[in-house]
Order: C-alpha cells, then sequence, then structure tokens
C-alpha cells in the first residue's frame, strides 16, 4: 500500500479523536464527559480541565475556567478542526489552530505526569504538521476541490 493511504488514514483518525471530544463534551455520551455534565445542559466544557490544573501556569488557566468566550472557542476548535482534518480542508489552518489549541492544553499541564516533555498533545502536533507537510489532504478527502475555491486562492491561509 502506498504511504499516501496510510498518511490519509492518520489524517481522518486524528480528525475523529477532535470531532469525538467535541461531541462527548457536547452530549455527555459517558467517556470523558458525564452526561450531566454535558454542555447542552448548560455546563462549561472546559471547567473540569482548566480548574483541576496544577502545574506552572494552573493559576492562569484557572481564570479562564467557566469563561464563555474559552468555552465557545474550545468547542469550534474542536469541531472545525475535527471537520476540516476528517473531509481534508483547510490542514493548514488546522494546523495553525489545532497546535495552538494543543499547545495550550500541553502547557496547562506542565510538568506532566508520566514525561517531563512529551505526551499526546506534543505528538498530535507532530502529526498535524506532517500531514501539513506531505499535503495528504487529497487523500480520502476533498483538498483539490478546496484548493481550487476562489476564496482559497485569495487568501493561500485556507488551503
Amino acid at each position: 500500500m502506498k504511504k499516501e493511504v496510510y498518511l490519509g488514514t492518520l489524517r481522518i483518525f486524528l480528525g475523529w479523536i477532535f470531532l469525538w471530544a467535541f461531541f462527548d463534551k457536547l452530549l455527555g455520551l459517558g467517556f470523558a464527559t458525564a452526561r450531566d455534565k454535558a454542555w447542552i445542559f448548560g455546563n462549561s466544557p472546559t471547567f473540569g480541565f482548566l480548574s483541576n490544573t496544577s502545574g506552572f501556569f494552573s493559576s492562569f488557566f484557572k481564570i479562564l475556567a467557566e469563561s464563555i468566550l474559552v468555552d465557545w472557542l474550545f468547542m469550534l476548535g474542536l469541531l472545525l478542526i475535527g471537520l476540516a482534518l476528517i473531509f481534508g480542508v483547510g490542514i493548514k489552518l488546522v494546523t495553525y489552530f489545532g497546535s495552538l489549541l494543543l499547545f495550550l492544553m500541553w502547557l496547562a499541564e506542565l510538568p506532566l505526569q508520566n514525561n517531563p516533555l512529551i505526551d499526546e498533545h506534543v505528538i498530535y502536533i507532530l502529526v498535524l504538521i506532517v500531514l501539513y507537510k506531505l499535503k495528504v489532504g487529497d487523500v480520502y478527502g476533498y483538498g483539490k476541490q478546496w484548493a481550487k475555491l476562489k476564496l482559497v486562492k485569495k487568501y493561500p491561509i485556507l488551503n
């Protein structure tokens, strides 16, 4: 099998990780988010994570806990990053914003419990960069069609 097939599959699977996190927090599917803690019931999808930080930057991240703006940005980020990865569109933009989201989550957890520097957030950032650099939005995706849109041609950051 060609490497593009593996990379296209990796892109879709990583997109599913983001999209699943969105739906679990939105609906409280009982995996990372209990049903009674769902966003649709008025709960904050970021409160549990941000209010329980105890690392170097915990005081900063605790201030952000239960902020409506942070909740909306986080949830929109999960949704849009997940969809874009699954469909193979806007991979450059996804790499920037996905990496920022993952970096902030990594920063909130410093120092890490199981490894001094590397965790899944860092690995996902590297995967995003590899997927972007290898231009795998076309494999099992709509990257070619997306790149032909006038808006994308006018604003290359959207590609």
